[in-house]
């Protein structure tokens, strides 16, 4: 195979998209909105509380109703036509109107943020609301038309009618009796079964549409994942954004200072003795004869830092002795995790012997 069609094929390759998307490309992907979720969710969770509101509180609801025709035929119907008049009767009745739909408009809302917090969490972006010159280029208009995902939409939606439609007419279909006798009934009884029949097929679609929306949200979980998906030219892309952002260095640096500051002074319990400067310089060490060829720097700090090896210190019952030149120098030629050099070694083995007779271990 020639040389450019290899490079070319090798190229292709690294332009495919074959690699799960990384943290910070689903990160970016939520802040444009895009995350996975099945709208069928939102709908059959909305249908369905609203339905059972329905079912509960309908007793009440259908008073609420009759009460607000009441006032309106034995006491509206008297009052003189008016500007004012016309007013009053408006805000009574928009108000009435209001209590009487208030639940089922507040089920309905808590249940749609729900089953958004359910899928997605708390998101909130603007993003999808830009002006995108794409949206209404024709070509890619036609492309989504005739796109996998169209042909799925149209699937699941016949499919979802058709299941809608056995649902309903069974629903019908077991109350039939009744519905022969509608014309021996009372005008309030017919409308008492119309609406119970109609919130008895309403929360039995709900509850097929809800398990429905489960396979639908696997579906879309998957195409969430297959658009996000990212090449092994986008990776090592974003890996070297990520290094050479200034913010991301310096952020990752602090972290890592603030590690090593914490697993440090965690070791000050440890310390056989600190040498104190006393106030600018503290360095902590230990020792163990069986285990060590010489002392060890486990801890080391100035001002601040100093200070804090001390409290810890004193916490810990460990001795302070105090040596300006020796915690100078210790401090200025080693680092933590060293051994004490030869040069310094008779100073400090006075300090842990002056310590060790403190302590009556010699």
């Amino acid at each position: 195979m020639p040389e450019y069609l290899l490079t070319l094929n090798l190229q292709q390759f690294a332009d495919e998209k074959t690699e799960k998307a990384t943290p910070k490309k689903r990160q970016d992907a939520r802040k444009k909105g895009q995350v996975a979720r099945s709208n069928e969710i939102n709908t059959a969770l909305v249908l369905l509380f609203s339905f059972l509101i329905l079912k509960f509180f309908g007793p009440y609801m259908g008073k609420g109703i009759l009460n607000i025709f009441d006032m309106v035929f034995s006491e509206y119907i008297l009052w003189e036509v008016n500007e004012n008049n016309i007013h009053v009767i408006g805000t009574e009745l928009l108000f009435s109107i209001f209590l009487v739909v208030f639940p089922v408009m507040i089920v309905a809302v808590v249940a749609g943020i729900a089953a958004n917090l359910i899928q997605v969490g708390f998101m909130f972006t603007a993003d999808p609301l830009k002006m995108k010159l794409e949206k209404i280029n024709p070509i890619k208009g036609l492309k989504r038309i005739f796109s996998v995902r169209s042909i799925v939409n149209l699937v699941k939606s016949i499919f979802k009618i058709t299941a809608i439609s056995i649902v309903a007419y069974m629903s019908i279909w077991f109350e039939r009796e009744t519905i022969f006798h509608l014309n021996r009934m009372e005008i309030l009884d017919i409308v008492s079964f119309i609406t119970y029949l109609s919130i008895e097929i309403g929360w039995r679609v709900a509850i097929l549409l809800l398990i429905l929306s489960i396979p639908d949200y696997v579906y879309e979980k998957f195409d969430h994942e297959k658009q996000i998906r990212m090449s092994k030219k986008d990776i090592k892309d974003e890996h070297k954004r990520s290094e050479g952002d200034p913010r991301i260095k310096g952020k990752r640096r602090e972290i890592q200072r603030r590690m090593a500051m914490q697993r440090m002074m965690s070791s000050v319990p440890k310390a056989d003795v600190v040498i104190t400067n006393p106030t600018h310089y503290s360095v902590a060490i230990q020792y163990d004869a069986e285990e060590m060829s010489a002392p060890m720097i486990i801890a080391m700090g100035t001002d601040q830092t100093a200070l804090k090896i001390r409290e810890i210190a004193e916490e810990h019952d460990i001795p302070l002795v105090e040596n300006k030149p020796l915690a100078q120098t210790l401090y200025k030629t080693l680092d933590v995790g060293d051994y004490v050099p030869e040069e310094l070694f008779q100073a400090v083995a006075e300090i842990l012997a002056y310590v060790y007779k403190l302590k009556g271990k010699v």
